[in-house]
């Protein structure tokens, strides 16, 4: 769908948009071929700067901000004595703020809105509106998750008991300053009814208002989809993720150690695949086992899910669309996966996946699962059928320019 009136959009992130930073790469790369003009700025570490050809070509501009780790730790000890979130404060830089002021202050080419990803972009927007430099252009602040929803779940799942006790904090300081900053911009966006709620719990407490919007995360269904020309490989499960991050070496660590023996106990040929950037050094061990391959890194995860049996994710935690489920779908593969996914997706259990919460009842259902074939491809085929009709990037890119457009009317009442 072209469109006659183009937007220009200045769209700011905590991060590289890429395959792997996939919701802001993919609202830019579908607004861009909905004809809209969009300016990139985004900060990352030193070596991350280089834009490819394709994120080159879906942009008017793009203006890469490098922020070094002693960066990072001074803006993290200046924030110490401070109630401001780490999260929020990680990526604060002058050279950064300098140039979103300077394309805003430039009057030959007005930005329709601005758009800011994540709570470590949000200081630049709080700026914005506190020394009136956006000139009455809309804001709209894409949150993501609730960091307080996934705090409060990490300070009570995290191995280490430091770890716990920073979460702790942070969680209480998260819980203030999120609902505020919410209240500030002209929309807020987040990916579940899930973080919504918990939004609106943090804003009754402080008894102030913000208009928040669910957006779910999409799926590639181009890349993500099955290969009729590749056989599955039989009695083998996937697990997918950034193996670096707490919530996903949680569910993998218990897989292992607590499911996977009983899934051997009656099929001892069941292998796993573990499929993931920055392993932890104990899932590291885990390859140890023969049947178990620790991938690290991968430049595609496509092949893993659609060679796969089954795709497995016992979450532990978590906040948000968990998007290894909705990729697994798109490719076909059955997933088998916690109740506590369904806080965000609207798929029916037994329908389009299957969940399971206690570590018997999930190598119960996998076993049971492996030894049905017909059972598997039904369950597979109906896993991508909701994602085409619920999770296409297409759509939820066209929701966005709704919700911009939106934004840009309710400015322009307020203001004219």
């Amino acid at each position: 769908m072209q469109i006659t009136n183009p937007l220009r959009i200045l769209f700011v992130t905590p991060y590289k948009p890429d395959l792997i930073r996939v919701r802001p790469y993919q609202f830019i790369r579908h607004l861009a071929k909905l004809g809209h003009k969009i300016t990139l700025v985004f900060y990352d570490s030193p070596q991350n700067l280089l834009v490819d050809n394709e994120l080159r070509s879906l942009c008017e501009d793009i203006f890469p901000i490098p922020i070094t780790k002693t960066k990072v730790l001074f803006n993290s000890l200046k924030n110490l004595p401070t109630n401001k979130p780490f999260q929020a404060s990680y990526g604060i830089n002058k050279k950064m703020f300098i140039q979103i002021e300077k394309l805003i202050k430039n009057e030959y080419s007005p930005f329709d809105v601005i758009h800011f990803e994540h709570l470590r972009s949000v200081d630049f927007g709080i700026k914005l509106k506190e020394m009136n430099i956006s000139n009455h252009t809309p804001i709209v602040w894409d949150s993501v998750d609730s960091i307080t929803h996934l705090f409060r779940q990490a300070s009570i799942h995290h191995p280490l008991w430091i770890g716990r006790k920073f979460l702790e904090v942070e969680t209480q300081r998260t819980s203030i300053y999120e609902p505020r900053v919410a209240s500030v911009f002209n929309k807020v966006l987040v990916t579940s009814q899930t973080d919504l709620n918990v939004f609106v719990e943090l804003l009754t407490k402080l008894k102030i208002n913000a208009d928040l919007v669910v957006l779910p995360n999409g799926v590639d269904l181009e890349n993500f989809t099955p290969d009729i020309n590749q056989k599955r490989e039989e009695n083998t499960l996937v697990i997918s993720g950034k193996m670096s991050y707490h919530a996903n070496q949680k569910m993998v660590s218990n897989l292992v150690k607590e499911i996977m023996p009983l899934i051997w106990k009656k099929n001892p040929d069941v292998r796993l695949w573990v499929v993931g950037q920055n392993p932890s050094k104990e899932i590291i061990n885990f390859g140890e086992d023969p049947r178990i391959t620790i991938t690290g890194w991968v430049p595609e995860m496509r092949s893993f899910l659609q060679k796969a049996t089954i795709a497995v994710a016992p979450l532990a935690y978590g906040a948000g669309i968990q998007n290894k489920i909705l990729e697994a779908m798109a490719c076909e593969t059955p997933v088998i996966t916690s109740s506590s996914a369904l806080n965000a997706l609207s798929a029916i259990p037994g329908q389009d996946l299957l969940v399971a919460d206690d570590v018997e009842s999930f190598a119960n259902l996998t076993i049971d699962l492996l030894s049905n074939p017909s059972r598997m491809e039904k369950i597979g085929k109906a896993g991508r059928l909701f994602v085409e009709n619920h999770h296409s990037w297409q759509k939820a890119a066209e929701k966005l320019l709704q919700i911009y457009q939106e934004s840009i009317n309710s400015s322009h009442s307020l203001y004219s």
